[in-house]
């Protein structure tokens, strides 16, 4: 199944940037689109719920802008996550954002709701699901999601266990829709493998939070660039669900990385308050990927480097 046109006909890479709790905002999401990839962020990263309205208006009226100056390179589209778990309570008033903005782009996680994947498509919008093994994925279709993006072990934050190789495969056995990738890309030769075992696009999340557009401390910043896989710990922890996170941030709020309880997975904390030291805020997530990020830069020299890599990658396979 060819992807829809929104995903390719104006994307300069097959790439879609995570959407980064408290880290993305429309600065942001602004140089990721005019960079070429999709940009994106989570409606709940828009506090108070007001702001939301205020962020994607100064979304698309910038894009828009950019677009009339410079015909020859329009910008990628954006995305919007929605958390569509029963303990969101914006989401009703956060979808009508995106229905009343036409957001291009919903990314929806912790649930697949029929109802949210009908409120996109009415004006063509289309959803994007991400999950973390078949059956989520197969439940996600089902209700009328348009495509999946597979989480495998050594994304950043909230991650699942299993390997890329074999999430694409069980995926890819029944589902020829628009398939992303998600775990330890931040090269542009991990984005291309990516779409060599099946995937269409790739998902990246932690080379980002080290560019100068993103809100994050410069600490976060720093720790990310000084850090190897070895420097990463998945565990449920800090909100309930198994997640990637930099050890060195957890020793810092005086844990040890390497001796976590198991949290009751029954009961999540989103903002793991729980544990003393917020998730996200204090304790910072990361992918295995973080070897290859060697600099805090802005977003298009970030992007300009996936694109010589992706391409040179290519050119030694056709060789």
């Amino acid at each position: 199944m060819a992807l829809p046109s929104i995903l390719k006909d104006r994307l300069r890479l097959p790439v879609v940037a995570a959407p980064l709790f408290i880290i993305s905002h429309p600065p942001l999401v602004i140089a990721q689109c005019k960079a070429g990839v999709v940009g994106s962020f989570p409606a709940l990263n828009a506090r108070p719920e007001a702001q939301l309205d205020e962020w994607l208006a100064e979304i698309t009226e910038t894009l828009a802008a950019h677009d009339a100056a410079n015909p020859d390179r329009p910008s990628a589209p954006f995305a919007v996550n929605q958390i569509v778990h029963r303990s969101n309570q914006r989401l009703e008033h956060d979808l009508r954002m995106c229905v009343k903005y036409k957001v291009p782009i919903v990314i929806s996680s912790l649930g697949a709701v029929p109802e949210v994947n009908d409120a996109i498509h009415s004006y063509g919008g289309i959803v994007l699901h991400d999950v973390i093994n078949n059956r989520h994925a197969h439940s996600a279709i089902k209700k009328g999601a348009d495509g999946l993006i597979a989480v495998a072990a050594g994304a950043g934050g909230h991650a699942g266990p299993l390997s890329p190789f074999a999430l694409v495969q069980e995926i890819r056995e029944w589902f020829d829709g628009p398939l992303l990738l998600s775990g330890s890309i931040a090269t542009g030769d991990a984005v291309l493998a990516a779409q060599a075992m099946g995937a269409d696009m790739a998902y990246i999340g932690t080379p980002f939070i080290a560019t100068a557009e993103a809100r994050a401390i410069d600490a976060y910043k720093d720790m990310i660039v000084e850090s190897t896989a070895k420097d990463i710990v998945y565990s449920n922890f800090f909100t309930g669900i198994p997640g990637n996170y930099l050890k060195p941030s957890i020793a810092k709020a005086g844990m040890d990385p390497d001796n976590l309880p198991q949290a009751d997975a029954s009961k999540m904390d989103f903002d793991g308050a729980a544990t003393g030291a917020k998730a996200w805020r204090d304790i910072w997530g990361a992918g295995q990927g973080i070897g290859a990020v060697k600099e805090v830069a802005p977003v298009g020299q970030f992007v300009d480097r996936l694109e010589q890599e992706y391409r040179a990658a290519k050119a030694r396979i056709c060789a």
